[in-house]
């Protein structure tokens, strides 16, 4: 029994040794399998609805640049000479109707000619009256032989040449008179003041050019002059709306497409597109735009522009993948139409997509799908 005691204690010990690894393996998994158990589902990083990319018209973008322009500028001269300008009632600016009295010359020699050409048609008038007599008894008495038939020529070339004069001396009237109705400068249409040279007391001498006087905008009406690529001239249709952005000015102002010019220019390979815009206030003739024109829609692949990502230059949408979670996809992006952009490569049409708070996610977040309605 003294010999056997030492090996029954060292198999007890040996025994007690695996029970206690046994039961600390089983203790083990055990708390494994509860902290799997208690472990939450990934928490969503943001509440989104979705959206599918649908085909929509939209229409290919032409923008342009030019000038504000005056639709006609009338040049307003006088073809007097030696008047002095006697009166200037208008100025740069002032907005004149057809007809109206723009300058005033002096009319005193002019009147004073007018009388003179008025005694020269009496004088006239009186020596085709005796000359017309003569020729009458010419008539009358060179049939009987009473007079030669010389004087009866001489009497009868006597009326034609004082009814030459008397035609000469009406002719010379009515230049006077033509002159005087001059000295009065008239607005050809109504308009706008753009330019004035006429400087009062200023006198034309003889042998100079037609006097400039004033320039004026006919009908106070401007254009857009933008130039257009020769390329580009197929998108342009008259008729057409054009959202112009005219520098100086802080609201768009829409035009339409009047005409479009027969040629381009041969050194920039661009033709001028005449567009017709609507009086303005702060609208003026000289100032810079940047205009959009309207173009035909054709059909393409579109998605809401909130659900579009810019980052680094380039586009991505995010994708809805299994578990509600998402994928970042870079696309190509093309032609804008209001909210919408098309997409012209990367993503599947059938795909669903995140329809806004793009921004806010990253590639592989856990997303909450909620109705467009009740979004958060």
């Amino acid at each position: 029994m003294n010999h056997s005691s030492p090996l029954l204690r060292a198999a007890s010990f040996l025994l007690c040794g695996s029970l206690a690894l046994s039961l600390s393996a089983v203790s083990t998994t055990a708390l494994a399998k509860n902290e799997t158990a208690a472990a939450p589902p990934a928490k969503a990083a943001l509440s989104v609805t979705t959206t599918k990319a649908v085909h929509s018209n939209i229409a290919t973008p032409l923008l342009a640049n030019g000038n504000i322009m005056a639709w006609q500028e009338a040049i307003i001269g006088t073809e007097l000479q030696n008047l002095r300008l006697q009166q200037v009632l208008v100025n740069v600016g002032d907005t004149v109707t057809k007809g109206q009295v723009l300058a005033t010359f002096d009319q005193e020699l002019i009147t004073a000619e007018l009388a003179q050409s008025e005694a020269a048609v009496a004088e006239a008038q009186a020596m085709l009256n005796e000359a017309a007599a003569n020729a009458q008894r010419a008539r009358e008495l060179q049939p009987s032989g009473m007079i030669s038939v010389q004087q009866s020529n001489q009497w009868l070339t006597a009326e034609r040449a004082a009814q030459a004069r008397l035609d000469a001396a009406k002719a010379v009237h009515k230049i006077q008179q033509v002159r005087l109705s001059k000295t009065r400068v008239l607005a050809p249409d109504h308009g706008v003041i753009s330019a004035r040279q006429a400087t009062v007391g200023s006198v034309i001498s003889p042998g100079s050019s037609t006097m400039e006087l004033f320039r004026i905008i006919r009908q106070s009406r401007l254009e857009w002059r933008a130039e257009v690529a020769a390329t580009e001239l197929a998108l342009v249709q008259t008729g057409r709306k054009v959202k112009l952005n005219v520098v100086g000015l802080t609201t768009p102002i829409t035009g339409t497409v009047r005409q479009i010019a027969p040629s381009v220019d041969a050194a920039t390979r661009n033709a001028l597109v005449y567009v017709d815009v609507p009086s303005t206030p702060g609208l003026k003739a000289g100032m810079f735009a940047r205009g959009e024109f309207e173009t035909t829609a054709t059909s393409a692949l579109s998605v809401p522009q909130s659900a579009v990502l810019l980052r680094d230059g380039f586009s991505y949408v995010f994708t809805i993948t299994a578990n509600n979670k998402v994928r970042q996809k870079k696309i190509q992006v093309g032609r804008r139409s209001g909210l919408r952009i098309e997409v012209t490569q990367g993503l599947d049409e059938n795909a669903a997509i995140v329809a806004s708070g793009v921004g806010f996610l990253a590639d592989g977040d856990t997303v909450r799908i909620v109705p467009a309605t009740t979004q958060p």
